[in-house]
């Protein structure tokens, strides 16, 4: 059976995890994979992303020279599923360089601030500026005033997440403005 067909089979976790055992099997499937992926196609491209999710979970070398290709596809993905995925695997990926760190801040804190996009997307947007933001200080407080920005208009889910990192950059931020200590955070939090 080709691998576009158990990607159709059916849309489950157990159809998903019997793909993602059978690439991690034959490693040459990841490249025919990663390619139904990047064809961006109506629902075997998300289906293709979510194997190559759980996949890179446990074998990020498979990604890690793919994160310039996944970064310059994300503004072409319409779907939420084919954004989540992508932003989850880059969420947990080394940074990209270059003009595709700018390419990808651009797009984390546009999509941040969107009222259309979905929840998933707007976290993992967090979670990656936040990365961002420990190698670029300066980011910090931009990225703090674009959680407060969209907090009340948020779901439960954003809110929470937001809150989560929200602590942790006025935390570093206090710490930056010579405000604390770096040992003094376990007493505030």
């Amino acid at each position: 059976m080709a691998l576009n067909e158990f990607l159709l089979m059916e849309m489950s976790r157990r159809n998903t995890d019997l793909v993602a055992d059978l690439v991690v099997q034959k490693t040459e499937l990841f490249e025919e994979l990663f390619s139904v992926f990047l064809q961006n196609e109506e629902p075997i491209s998300r289906r293709a992303a979510w194997v190559i999710d759980i996949v890179s979970e446990k074998h990020p070398e498979l990604i890690d020279s793919r994160i310039d290709e996944i970064v310059k596809m994300l503004p072409e993905f319409n779907h939420d599923g084919l954004k989540r995925h992508s932003l989850r695997m880059l969420s947990r990926s080394p940074l990209p360089t270059g003009n595709r760190l700018g390419e990808l801040m651009t797009i984390c804190f546009d999509w941040l601030l969107s009222p259309r996009e979905a929840v998933a997307a707007k976290v993992y947007c967090m979670d990656i500026l936040y990365r961002m933001s420990e190698t670029e200080p300066d980011l910090k407080k931009e990225l703090a005033d674009s959680i407060e920005w969209r907090m009340n208009e948020g779901t439960p889910g954003f809110k929470n997440h937001g809150i989560k990192v929200l602590k942790k950059l006025y935390w570093e931020l206090m710490r930056l403005r010579g405000e604390i200590e770096s040992d003094q955070k376990k007493i505030i939090f």
